[in-house]
């Protein structure tokens, strides 16, 4: 179950990609990300108001944590996206994929299994196929590095947090924490004014309750029961729905190198997360054709 809520979760930021693209392109990105965030509080607060208050002072400095991690690695990601190409953006944002058991390793002695290194190592590969790898401005590429550094340190740390505090609390404080953070950006660049239209308030919406909210709810409550090094091996999958989403819904064409990409990250996910591996396996005994075979092999007497 918390493999499908994650898998899902990176459906939502695949397809948001197509969205933010559209809305920031007639509203300013530091007031969107605000108004995001603030959607996002809103919707929490709404159930977890109350519940914030049973986190302690360390509580509200973890979800504190989270939430500027959250917010640094969003807005490097696309200040960096601003100076260097896309491709080069997709691929150093996949790196998390690497640095989160590196960052598990040095700062918490995390040990990591032999498969979890295995699959790393694939996912990376398919992500350098799927992005193509140019290179892109060296200023661009070191601050898309610094926010992904900011990603991987942030699955690090809410596997050391999710068990200890309420999940709902937690993001709840996260949320808040970012949306103050853009805000004070928006104003200060004199960017903040209210949305108009369905491209900027679709987007908003989408991204504020489903793509921040739930999906990183989704991720603590998660992150009880799956390894930071793992659930950086299925955030991977983003970068394969956002080529699927774009391939749809923007008319991108990802080529033969694209899509052996992304089933390199979806082998290499497989090869490190045994429920993935049970899922397919589950998927495939359910075929049509598996089952048309079982058919016919209990009932010997049947016609040709």
């Amino acid at each position: 179950m918390p493999l499908v809520a994650l898998v899902l979760v990176t459906a939502v930021w695949g397809i948001t990609f197509v969205q933010v693209k559209d809305a920031v392109a007639v509203y300013p990105l530091f007031a969107f990300l605000a108004v995001r965030y603030a959607i996002a509080s809103g919707a929490l607060g709404l159930v977890g108001a109350a519940r914030v208050r049973t986190l302690d002072r360390s509580g509200l400095g973890a979800g504190a944590v989270l939430g500027a991690l959250g917010g640094l690695g969003i807005g490097l990601q696309t200040a960096g996206l601003e100076r260097t190409t896309v491709s080069s953006t997709g691929f150093i944002t996949g790196l998390y994929v690497v640095l989160t058991p590196l960052f598990g390793l040095v700062l918490f002695r995390t040990r990591v299994r032999a498969e979890v290194w295995a699959g790393v190592l694939i996912s990376t590969v398919g992500l350098a196929l799927l992005s193509g790898v140019h290179v892109g401005s060296t200023t661009g590429n070191a601050l898309v590095l610094v926010s992904t550094s900011a990603q991987a340190l942030q699955i690090v740390m809410v596997e050391r947090y999710a068990a200890r505090f309420d999940a709902v609390g937690l993001t709840l404080v996260a949320m808040a924490t970012s949306c103050l953070g853009f805000l004070v950006i928006a104003l200060v660049l004199g960017e903040l004014r209210l949305p108009r239209g369905w491209t900027v308030w679709g987007a908003l919406l989408v991204t504020g309750i489903f793509a921040s909210a739930l999906a990183v709810l989704i991720q603590v409550w998660a992150q009880r029961r799956i390894s930071a090094a793992r659930i950086a091996l299925v955030f991977a999958l983003e970068t394969v729905f956002a080529g699927l989403f774009g391939y749809l819904l923007a008319d991108d064409r990802l080529g033969w190198l694209g899509w052996g990409g992304c089933a390199l990250i979806l082998a290499g996910i497989v090869l490190a997360e045994p429920a993935a591996a049970e899922l397919l396996r589950a998927a495939s005994a359910r075929s049509p054709g598996r089952l048309r075979r079982r058919t016919g092999a209990a009932r010997p007497g049947a016609g040709p």
